[in-house]
């Protein structure tokens, strides 16, 4: 069974991808058989070709044509697509999948122990999933910006980009590979490429001499806080990882990459550098001037006077949801009559990079903005559904 990349353990479902026989090729099947590990064993050459299922695994064999030249094509594509769709064997699946939805291969490898039996426990699995999740919300940061940590920027964007990634089994918390539709995923495959190649070279460079500088060049390739912490997620408490890249035999390969890229490989030893690097990350990015509006949408001060802690809704400006920020006394009376107006606000500062771009420091020059009146209608509404946090916004005047 196949999931979107962001679907909970608990809620797998959905009938599994049937491509039509009509609008298969020939060729990408047989690419994606070979990709798969299936066996081809011969035929009548230049007509078919014989594949069986990998490793030995039960199951009917197929004859592919070898192209759609032939009357009996379209009937022994679509035999093919049926002996796939009632085998039980992984890679038979993940063929499917692959004509289905034409999508560039992530496959995520771990060296972990196994269990009693041959079993891994659920944590295992479980700590694949959340590492596969984190390279991938991390490639899809870098496909909006490139940053050393990215914090709540573009969070919501990025997380939204994986609704279309699937993911098929774990395999008992050692091998999972994600479908990253190539119609709309392409970027973040190449990205991702691109970043792993690097952090590995990053590394390398560190425990070869020393340095970190590698890190630094590498945020243009892709490579952020995000990355690194991902791949310790990935290597902790296992002998070694790997991430796989295969690209959509459908769609070619893109620009500056390889063909058959290898394998991008860390173990335990790179641990302490990815660590490093993340930290390092973490106290080198700048915080970022900037000009937000926004609607205000919680305060809070501790009397009826002074300075007062003000929550904002980031409506432009910054590719944040919300915003805290400390004002004055004048300046929290301006945002306490804007929200009661319905009216959004303007204000100048800093977004600081501690905590994740989440706090505006050095606030200055707010000012209500004039919105449509839709937006100002949804306002009040929210200021009607949440009167308990502005009991204070005018206090004293």
């Amino acid at each position: 069974m196949h999931r979107p990349i962001d679907e909970p353990p608990h809620l797998v479902g959905g009938a599994l991808p049937h491509p039509d026989a009509a609008h298969v090729d020939p060729g990408v099947l047989g690419a994606l058989l070979d990709r798969h590990g299936w066996r081809r064993r011969g035929a009548a050459a230049g007509r078919y070709a014989r594949w069986t299922p990998p490793d030995g695994a039960l199951g009917t064999s197929l004859l592919v044509p070898e192209s759609r030249a032939f009357p009996d094509s379209d009937d022994l594509l679509g035999e093919a697509l049926l002996a796939l769709a009632r085998s039980a064997a992984p890679s038979a699946r993940a063929v499917l999948v692959g004509l289905a939805v034409p999508s560039d291969e992530l496959t995520w490898t771990r060296d972990v122990p196994p269990g009693p039996a041959g079993t891994a426990a659920w944590s295992v699995e479980e700590q694949l999933r959340a590492a596969v999740r984190q390279v991938l919300l991390a490639g899809a940061l870098a496909v909006r910006a490139r940053a050393g940590y990215h914090g709540a920027r573009h969070r919501r964007s990025a997380a939204a980009s994986l609704a279309s990634v699937l993911v098929g089994p774990a395999h008992g918390g050692r091998r999972l590979t994600a479908f990253v539709p190539a119609a709309t995923g392409r970027a973040l495959a190449v990205r991702l490429h691109h970043a792993l190649y690097a952090a590995r070279e990053a590394v390398d460079y560190r425990r070869a001499t020393g340095g970190m500088e590698p890190f630094d060049t590498a945020v243009e390739a892709g490579v952020s806080r995000e990355l690194t912490e991902a791949l310790v997620t990935l290597v902790r408490g296992t002998e070694g990882a790997c991430v796989e890249l295969a690209w959509a035999p459908a769609s070619g390969v893109p620009a500056g990459c390889a063909a058959r890229p290898e394998p991008v490989e860390f173990s335990p030893g790179d641990l302490p550098v990815l660590r490093e690097a993340s930290a390092r990350y973490l106290s080198c990015e700048p915080s970022v001037p900037v000009r937000l509006t926004g609607s205000v949408e919680r305060m809070r001060r501790p009397g009826p006077r002074g300075s007062g802690t003000v929550r904002l809704r980031v409506l432009a400006g910054a590719d944040v949801p919300h915003v805290r920020m400390t004002l004055d006394e004048e300046a929290y009376r301006i945002a306490g009559h804007a929200h009661l107006v319905g009216l959004p606000v303007q204000v100048d500062g800093r977004l600081e990079s501690r905590g994740g771009f989440r706090r505006l420091t050095g606030a200055a020059q707010l000012a209500p903005v004039q919105v449509d009146e839709a937006e100002r209608d949804r306002m009040m509404k929210s200021l009607q559904e949440n009167l308990d946090f502005f009991g204070e916004a005018c206090g004293g005047e």
